[in-house]
């Protein structure tokens, strides 16, 4: 086995293990002995693209970096400790790897965790970055320190800033008002995701819809490129997820006008069916509500708006709940054939998708026919299917199906297939109709009434402009004597040094913009900064060194699935908003994706402190090691799946761990006895089939099964250390192979067994191994022999055995003549 070092390392030194011959393996010490030395010696540092092998290609690893809530828990093990391994394993297969690592650092929890504690925001998350940062250094990993970005530093967060102004000034930030969650004790705008049953996931408060002025991305303009994954190698079930985010849906905009004349537009996408729409539903927080609402109507109608402003989005969209609305007491006239129909409010429609009103066809969409029914409104068939008819009368289920058109002036006797082309081709000829396309998806609304989060670099002047504040002056600093008030009001807003200033145009005086950026801001362009994260020549050249960009785009990204719709998304609007402005040269910001499954409790549960199932990673990494607990979480499940936490899988860990060290820790200095050539063989065969096996859990992220075959092995060796072949080099290469594989997912571990054997550090620079399919060839393979379906016998066969052989093999087993008893079979199969 030739080994090979990675350029741009320190100097390979012999270097002894330090544990006498006959010890045991002593985990705490040789596990704190190797970190000092590969920090001493930046045994991870990623090079400079100056400074690559071009005959390496480059590896860009990136995991989702934590939240500074304190400590390191064991879900943020199970996401880094296997993508470490992954990341190790691309280095030893000789790419040139970036690894780092940052911390998420702006936000309300660590606001409000402040607040509690009587202590700055900046000083409480700064303390949990320093002891976090130490606890993942524990883990052994291989993150490249030197390029750690934190975004609540100003180092950061004035790129932020500069990313707004380039977004406002390209025409993807603008001022709206909006409906908004509004949280009352933390006196901020909440997302629906921040929402649960009416309360802040943050607070508990029960929150309410307002209107607000707030900023907004145009995330929207991207809606149609953003349902392009063809360059992407991600999860299905994570395209699918977004796609239904995006909600693309094509139809018609029709144009209803109220009996006052207004304007009241729907889209649909089955304009076929107007002929059949007997009432209109607008949602409560429509503009056109309080505007036809009759007076005789307007206390029901602002009881009901009052108690859907509770109502969640998700709450308000359930299939299940009781449809319920009220009438405004006004009427609009159906475009396609004159009819009177009253318009109603209803939570189930929102102001947020479409125009905010629907045309209710209630013979064809059970929503529309239950809430007919409930409050005595008209039902007219306008499909009836081919081999049957539905009585408007009596009919109990709404008809979606396929028919032909009934009631339906120009289009009866149309069949469905072709009906809604027709209907579009009519509706534009008369002037009351277009074909569109709309999304479900909405603008992101980027704007925070909170401290702890990046300020928005905008001005309003006295005259009534809203500007952006240049980029020269950038970054605007968060004041550090913030006084925060019982209210939860953000104090932006009240103080003086912060909220005056003047007028870039004119230097009158001005006010700044006291909303804070979203969180997810932080997050949606973190993967660039990696690559240069001290780079500062100045806002014209960018917050990205050009001679870093070819590190990009990110070849592996894995984390948790939770953040499909918010982050990941945005991180995608983001890359194509920065490669229309010239930033980037890439549409995607991360080319590979993997998520990560959940460890629960071991009673199957989430944990929670409530519950008393939480499991400390600390106390396992003081008792055994960090090595064992890196070997037990790979070991548990398959990586994507995760599951209850299982004690049992220490215990294998540690037991696995003593073998294998015993199976190395006393090899001979000489290599050059003799055994027998059947257990040489044996021996090279297992090693051998053990690297193939290895090298294809690494590629697929089959940890677990990687680690059992490395269990197998190390049986194998116990076994062979029992006869001469202990002396061979057939057993040192086993050894060797062993620590080598060892590497990327217990690194401590495997560089004292490469110490041990007398190897040149670091095992963390040698090549991974290579399997000899000749070496790794079965001498003889089992063969099932069915007859009907069931396995009645076994054989042994050479692996390139025949047809013809196994075939006559097969019929002369003695319990297959038994049960054919003389006759010949019908058929043989050879699979």
């Amino acid at each position: 086995m030739t080994t090979t070092t990675i350029p741009n390392t320190p100097t390979p030194t012999t270097t002894e293990s330090t544990a006498p011959h006959g010890d045991r393996y002593d985990a705490i010490a040789v596990e704190s002995k190797w970190r000092d030395r590969w920090a001493q010696d930046q045994l991870y540092r990623a090079p400079d693209p100056a400074e690559w092998d071009p005959n390496k290609p480059k590896w860009y690893a990136l995991t989702m970096f934590p939240y500074p809530s304190g400590d390191i828990h064991v879900g943020h093990w199970y996401a880094m400790v296997p993508a470490d391994a992954a990341a190790r394993y691309r280095r030893m297969t000789g790419h040139t790897v970036l690894f780092p690592m940052g911390f998420d650092a702006f936000g309300l929890p660590a606001e409000r965790a402040a607040i509690r504690r009587d202590i700055h925001p900046y000083t409480w998350t700064m303390g949990n970055i320093a002891r976090m940062r130490g606890q993942i250094q524990t883990m052994g990993t291989m993150f490249d320190w030197s390029r750690e970005v934190i975004t609540c530093q100003p180092d950061y967060y004035k790129w932020n800033q500069w990313f707004f102004v380039r977004l406002f000034k390209h025409g993807l930030a603008y001022r709206a008002k909006a409906p908004v969650w509004w949280d009352p004790e933390a006196q901020t705008v909440l997302a629906n995701e921040q929402v649960i049953d009416g309360k802040s996931e943050y607070t508990g408060a029960e929150v309410y819809r307002r209107d607000l002025e707030q900023w907004f991305f145009r995330i929207t303009d991207y809606a149609e490129e953003l349902l392009d994954f063809s360059k992407l190698d991600w999860p299905e079930r994570t395209k699918t997820l977004q796609r239904n985010w995006i909600g693309r849906s094509t139809g018609a905009a029709v144009t209803f006008h109220t009996e006052g004349g207004d304007p009241l537009e729907v889209f649909t996408t089955r304009p076929d069916t107007l002929w059949g729409a007997t009432f209109m539903v607008l949602a409560p927080e429509h503009p056109l509500v309080d505007k036809i609402t009759t007076p005789e109507q307007r206390g029901a109608v602002e009881r009901y708006k009052e108690a859907t402003s509770r109502e969640t989005e998700i709450d308000r969209q359930n299939t299940e709940k009781e449809k319920t609305g009220a009438w405004t007491g006004a009427y609009a006239i159906n475009p396609v054939n004159g009819a009177r129909v009253p318009i109603w409010i209803a939570d189930y429609v929102l102001v947020t998708y479409g125009t905010g009103a629907i045309m209710a066809v209630p013979a064809h969409d059970e929503r529309d026919l239950q809430f007919a029914r409930k409050y005595g409104l008209d039902v007219i068939v306008v499909v009836q299917p081919e081999d049957g008819t539905f009585d408007a009368a009596t009919m109990t289920e709404a008809y979606p199906g396929d028919g032909r058109m009934v009631n339906s002036g120009p289009l009866n006797g149309i069949a469905t297939g072709e009906s809604k082309a027709a209907a579009i081709s009519w509706l534009e000829t008369k002037g009351i109709g277009r074909a569109r396309v709309t999304y479900r998806l909405r603008d992101w609304l980027i704007s925070r009434q909170r401290y702890w989060g990046t300020p928005i670099p905008m001005i309003y002047t006295q005259d009534g402009q809203i500007v952006p504040v240049p980029e020269s002056d950038l970054p605007v600093l968060l004041p550090p004597d913030a006084a925060f008030r019982a209210t939860g009001e953000s104090p932006l807003r009240t103080h003086p040094g912060f909220a005056n200033t003047v007028s870039p145009i004119d230097g009158t005086p001005a006010r700044r913009e006291t909303d804070t950026m979203d969180v997810f801001m932080d997050s949606a362009w973190y993967m660039y900064r990696y690559v240069s994260p001290h780079f500062d020549e100045g806002t014209e050249a960018g917050p990205i060194d050009p001679k870093h960009k070819a590190w990009l785009p990110v070849d592996l990204y894995t984390g948790g699935i939770e953040h499909a719709t918010m982050h990941l998304l945005y991180a995608r609007f983001f890359a194509k908003a920065a490669r229309d402005m010239g930033i980037v040269d890439f549409d995607e910001p991360f080319t590979r994706l993997f998520h990560q499954g959940i460890i629960l409790g071991p009673d199957g549960n989430r944990m929670s402190k409530s519950r008393g199932n939480v499991i400390n990673p600390d106390d396992y990494v003081l008792k055994d090691g960090t090595d064992i607990y890196r070997l037990a979480l790979m070991f548990r499940s398959p990586w994507e799946m995760g599951g209850p936490w299982q004690e049992s899988n220490v215990d294998g860990a540690r037991r696995f761990v003593g073998r294998a060290w015993g199976a190395v820790e006393a090899v001979p200095d000489t290599s050059a006895g003799e055994a027998a050539a059947e257990d040489v063989r044996a021996l090279r065969r297992v090693t051998h089939q053990t690297i193939r096996k290895a090298t294809h859990d690494m590629e697929t992220f089959g940890f677990n099964t990687m680690v059992s075959a490395l269990m197998e092995f190390v049986n194998a060796l116990i076994k062979a250390r029992e006869t001469d072949v202990v002396q061979t080099a057939a057993y040192r290469e086993a050894t060797e192979m062993l620590a080598l594989m060892l590497a990327p997912i217990a690194p401590h571990l495997a560089e004292e067994m490469w110490a041990r054997l007398g190897q040149p550090y670091s095992v963390h620079l040698q090549s991974w191994p290579q399997w000899d399919p000749d070496l790794a060839r079965d001498e003889e393979v089992t063969i099932p022999v069915q007859v009907n379906g069931k396995v009645r016998d076994r054989l042994t066969a050479a692996p390139d055995a025949t047809e013809e052989t196994l075939r006559a093999a097969a019929l002369a087993s003695p319990r297959v003549q038994e049960l054919l008893s003389g006759r010949e079979p019908k058929k043989v199969i050879v699979v």
